[in-house]
């Protein structure tokens, strides 16, 4: 089959990106992109315009100007309702056949546009979910990029019955941060005594007899939950992702030393059952210095290259985070979410390409949007069990309907079922069932 043409008024770096994003990726449409009004006369059926003015009687698609500059600036979004679902940059002719420039409203979502204009950032530096245009809108929990996509694919399907969409396959991937892989075990004599010293202090006389009691081997430590992750790796036939926080210690950097024997033999055993990137430091956040030497140091205890990453409190800064990762051969991240709520970030459900707006080009670096957390659901929105079931089967069913990939973000101390974490095994099991039903 001949594939879609697509007349545009001029090709540039951020069509070329969002127009293989909507139409191969997310639909499956082969298509070719061309400034030649013969070729494209002289092309068959499977022609569409796309530009601010119509051209002849031709199928036409108007656009905002967003994906034809290359400046960054602010940008009127004025979302409305159309099908169901809020959409964004609406367009006024009448020969169009949408009401809004779905391209550029996916180019300026995927792109992160709005995180490179100026915001006030959290207590982390974080671009906050408050700030952001989805979650204003009330369209932050849907995969909006994904349904605006499937409404185009549902179009064209009318206009050109002959065409064949191929739609993405829905997946699941659990993740697992470890910011600590012990509660009470191979923190050193200094760090112990320090603690043992806060509770006396505080006369929390049951914290000090658990510590006792597991530093002598006679309770579990609370946090090491491993097997019971491997066993839900067995019984679900998971294939999570762990990120390891394997840093020189500080404020926010609370995990085992990184010479520790134990800590190093644990890596190398979720290295035998899972994948497994780096979980870069708060110290790191953009110390590309630091960040190299916390990479090499997994390295040399996995023996292997490690190309996975996820930033520490999703403490995140467009585009030097990334530019970092790149420059560091780090192909994928796990940070596009927000700690404070769930949903989609980018406004996608599926995994995507970094476009670097600062220069204007598209990067080798894949992005995967983190669904829930789940430290959101209990810190962040203080969710019972019965409400934090309910949210992620809502997210859970989002991502289903559009093929994306679910990915959750859980803690091994999530799993101890101790203190704050009571019943959250039982949860987060429904949450799997939920996701691989």
């Amino acid at each position: 089959m001949d594939a879609l043409l697509v007349l545009v008024p001029k090709i540039t770096n951020r069509l070329k990106y969002t127009f293989d994003l909507v139409l191969n990726q997310l639909l499956g449409i082969n298509y070719d992109l061309t400034t030649d009004l013969v070729r494209f006369e002289q092309r068959g059926h499977l022609r569409i315009v796309y530009g601010p003015t119509p051209v002849g009687n031709y199928h036409f698609l108007k656009s905002n100007n967003l994906l034809f500059e290359r400046e960054i600036h602010h940008q009127e979004l004025k979302p409305f309702d159309h099908d169901g679902i809020k959409v964004l940059f609406p367009v006024f002719d009448r020969k169009s056949l949408l009401p809004y420039d779905l391209f550029s409203a996916t180019f300026y979502l995927v792109s992160r546009y709005e995180e490179y204009l100026p915001f006030v950032s959290d207590q982390h530096g974080r671009f906050e979910a408050s700030s952001s245009c989805l979650f204003q809108h009330g369209m932050l929990q849907r995969p909006v990029v994904n349904i605006w996509s499937r409404q185009l694919g549902t179009l064209l399907s009318q206009l050109f019955p002959a065409l064949q969409l191929q739609f993405p396959t829905y997946t699941f991937t659990p993740t697992y941060d470890i910011d600590a892989a012990w509660a009470y075990l191979h923190k050193g004599l200094y760090r112990s005594a320090g603690a043992f010293a806060r509770d006396l202090m505080y006369r929390d006389y049951h914290e000090m007899k658990r510590r006792h009691n597991v530093l002598r081997g006679k309770e579990k430590d609370p946090f090491d939950t491993f097997e019971l992750q491997f066993e839900l790796q067995k019984t679900y036939n998971l294939q999570p992702v762990y990120f390891i926080l394997f840093a020189e210690y500080g404020l926010n950097d609370k995990n085992i030393s990184t010479r520790n024997p134990s800590f190093r033999q644990l890596i190398k055993r979720l290295g035998d059952y899972a994948s497994v990137g780096i979980h870069p430091s708060y110290g790191s956040f953009q110390n590309k210095i630091k960040l190299r030497s916390e990479i090499s140091a997994l390295i040399e205890v996995l023996n292997r290259e490690v190309t996975k990453s996820r930033q520490h409190f999703l403490r995140m800064s467009l585009p030097a985070t990334y530019h970092h990762l790149i420059d560091l051969d780090i192909t994928d991240d796990y940070t596009m979410g927000y700690a404070s709520q769930p949903g989609f970030r980018a406004g996608i459900a599926n995994s995507f390409l970094f476009y670097d707006l600062d220069h204007d080009l598209p990067t080798n670096l894949r992005v995967h949007p983190i669904t829930l957390m789940d430290g959101t659901l209990r810190d962040y929105m203080k969710l019972d069990g019965d409400k934090a079931i309910e949210t992620a089967t809502q997210l859970c069913n989002e991502v289903k309907a559009v093929g994306g990939t679910f990915v959750t973000l859980w803690h091994n101390e999530t799993l101890s079922n101790q203190k704050r974490w009571k019943g959250w095994v039982k949860i987060y099991e429904e949450i799997i069932r939920t996701a691989i039903s």
